[in-house]
């Protein structure tokens, strides 16, 4: 068994519960109770409908976690939860039930940053198999439902830093939005990725947002999705019923992909940083990683994906990350911390 503090996490950001519980950069368990069954009932998140899954889901995860895991409360050396970024009431759940076991059992707590618990995936490994080592610095892209964002990483705990975020819809959301423009069913990332099998990518030249000459003092590492997404919408009303699904799903997903690939190697450029991690739900796409790894290669870039399972929304993540900052020294969040929709990436942990 490897060394390092024992810490359960707990993530509800958006539609998944995650518990997990960590030893160092060992996961013991990783579960994850996810909703999105329930929300693909209305083609997308519903926030109330997420916090209410997660009220429901979160004991049984918390139980499932400690047995899989084989330890009891008593012997965790410290529980951390996500503290935002994400919807505020799914938060609020995750972050009431930490608080609760921290208080019950007098365990320290740490409320941390979500997109740097995606960081710290990669860190991890299961139990039995060799660690996976990670030089920093690192670029890190982060791409989910809610978030579109790139980051240069030259320490986890304190130095983090923001270089690009989405100014509009982040790339899971657009894939969201065009399945549903297409008739495809939600979640729209695998809908669209099925679609798009035997699709012609250079069909249909959609726009890649800010990627244009102008754009390039303000808005270098930054994404806008809504206009690839208005494009699509347009050029379904044109075909007035007659839409070649495939085309238009591999020449969607192909613009995405050709945004995301292309300034997450110029950030690499620019910062001199030859390493790329990518993380979050999106990774699942069979394209951006193909893109990204025959990209990569060219540019002489060390690309860096963690495990499936730990790409999307879960608890280990956020167990890594207290374990991070427990090996850090770094002190414990205060009791009455709330819950931060929007907090900023260079806040890993709050007072």
């Amino acid at each position: 068994m490897s060394a390092g503090p024992l810490v359960l996490g707990i993530e509800s950001s958006c539609d998944e519960t995650g518990v997990g519980v960590v030893r160092g950069r060992e996961v013991l368990a990783n579960v994850i109770a996810s909703s999105v069954d329930e929300q693909a009932r209305y083609g997308g998140v519903v926030p109330e409908i997420a916090a209410r899954a997660h009220l429901e889901a979160i004991r049984p995860a918390l139980e499932r976690a400690l047995d899989v895991a084989g330890v009891g409360i008593a012997e965790l050396d410290a529980v951390a939860v996500t503290a935002g970024p994400g919807l505020a009431g799914a938060l609020m759940v995750g972050v009431g039930a930490a608080k609760a076991l921290a208080v019950t059992t007098r365990k320290p707590l740490y409320g941390v940053n979500h997109l740097v618990g995606h960081v710290t995936a990669d860190q991890l490994h299961g139990v039995g198999e060799e660690a996976r080592p990670v030089e920093l610095p690192t670029v890190a892209l982060l791409v989910s439902g809610g978030h579109t964002s790139l980051l240069l990483v030259r320490d986890l705990v304190d130095g983090v830093e923001p270089l690009g975020e989405t100014l509009d819809d982040a790339a899971g959301e657009a894939f969201d939005k065009t399945a549903r423009l297409l008739g495809l069913a939600y979640p729209g990332g695998p809908s669209i990725d099925r679609a798009a099998q035997g699709g012609d990518p250079a069909a249909i030249r959609f726009p890649r947002g800010l990627t244009a000459a102008k754009d390039r003092d303000r808005h270098r590492f930054d994404f806008s999705f809504s206009g690839v997404k208005t494009a699509v919408a347009r050029h379904v009303e044109r075909a007035e019923g007659d839409v070649a699904i495939a085309d238009v799903a591999a020449s969607f997903r192909e613009a995405v992909v050709d945004v995301l690939v292309t300034k997450a190697l110029d950030a690499c450029r620019e910062t001199g940083v030859p390493r790329l991690l990518l993380g979050g739900g999106v990774v699942a796409n069979r394209r951006l990683r193909e893109v990204a790894a025959a990209r990569a290669a060219a540019a002489g870039v060390q690309l860096r994906i963690p495990p499936f399972d730990l790409c999307t929304d879960n608890g280990a993540m956020i167990a890594g990350l207290g374990a991070r900052l427990v090996e850090a020294g770094v002190a414990p969040s205060g009791a009455g911390f709330g819950v931060d929709s929007t907090l900023p990436v260079g806040r890993v942990v709050v007072a």
